[in-house]
């Protein structure tokens, strides 16, 4: 099969978990060990989240204060270098007959899109009120408050096209394990006379990897997080994952914005568009979500909203 795997930034980074790079290390060789398992048997492009490292590079341009900051696609590709070489060297140790490429990936966006009139995706660390004020002033930043934190909010349009999609057709029918889009991609705007320039935004990397999925014809979506499947009523006492469904049924429900939603609409937007299949869950049991047996599967026909029989939220 083809299989298209979105790797959450909750899946790279453990809730909690400092920002260090030995953490990182580890915690890619643990994603690695499982994503492999995939590899070996299929063709694979992997997609990676990068919220964590985001984060770090906010705190280093604040620690630089001297210093004109990068603009965020400049930052975006550094990050996306930097995780997709680590996964890279990790998944070439455990697949030395496969060719492994980690590949700076550009995402045309329009520069219409409302989002750049409406930033709200959140990057970096929560502030004070008196540092967001501040980066307010000082840097230009648009800034969000929610009690006494404060975050930094980017635009997050919609992607429209890979730039380097051919590159990638070429690689994956070669046999290689692609990783690419790390962060959701380099969002750039393409003029009529083919200009490409970097925009200050951040796309969203499940929504990247269903177009990447829908454009490469993939044969199944997997979005993997830290959680084991989609919960309805999230965080409550009567919280029920969801074993199987269809876009429709799904849509009916709200899910937490910039956590499951952006997953739960990327699977409703791959299979609506493909007829085939998309699965949720946890990075470990990748391989049985691949297989229908663990996580949220997501269907074009054929099924009904189905709960896990006698499973509670085991989460907040």
């Amino acid at each position: 099969m083809k299989v298209v795997i979105a790797l959450g930034s909750h899946a790279l980074f453990r809730r909690g978990e400092p920002l260090a790079p030995e953490i990182l290390r580890r915690n890619i060789a643990r994603a690695a060990a499982t994503l492999a398992e995939i590899a070996r048997a299929h063709k694979v492009v992997l997609l990676h989240g990068s919220g964590p490292q985001a984060g770090l590079l906010a705190l280093k341009a604040e620690a630089e204060a001297q210093t004109k900051p990068y603009p965020l696609d400049a930052l975006l590709a550094e990050i996306e270098g930097l995780i997709g070489y680590l996964i890279e060297q990790e998944l070439k140790s455990l697949l030395p007959n496969h060719q492994v490429v980690a590949l700076v990936t550009r995402i045309a966006v329009n520069e219409d899109d409302r989002a750049f009139r409406l930033p709200a995706k959140r990057i970096g660390p929560a502030y004070s009120a008196e540092d967001g004020r501040r980066l307010e002033q000082v840097r230009g930043w648009d800034m969000v408050s929610e009690g006494p934190k404060w975050w930094r909010v980017v635009p997050s349009p919609e992607p429209l096209r890979f730039l380097e999609l051919n590159a990638i057709r070429l690689l994956l029918a070669a046999g290689t394990v692609v990783v690419c889009a790390g962060g959701g991609g380099i969002p750039v705007v393409v003029s009529p006379t083919g200009a490409v320039r970097g925009v200050e935004a951040v796309i969203e990397m499940d929504l990247a990897a269903a177009l990447l999925a829908k454009q490469l014809e993939a044969d199944a979506l997997l979005l993997l997080t830290d959680v084991d499947a989609v919960y309805v009523g999230w965080g409550g006492d009567k919280a029920r994952p969801v074993r199987e469904t269809m876009p429709a049924e799904l849509r009916k429900f709200q899910f937490a914005p910039g956590s499951m939603a952006p997953k739960v609409e990327a699977a409703c937007r791959f299979v609506e568009a493909s007829g085939k299949f998309a699965g949720i869950g946890q990075l470990e049991d990748a391989a049985s979500i691949l297989y229908g047996l663990r996580g949220t599967i997501v269907r074009a026909t054929g099924v009904t909203l189905d709960f896990v029989a006698g499973a509670r939220a085991k989460g907040p």
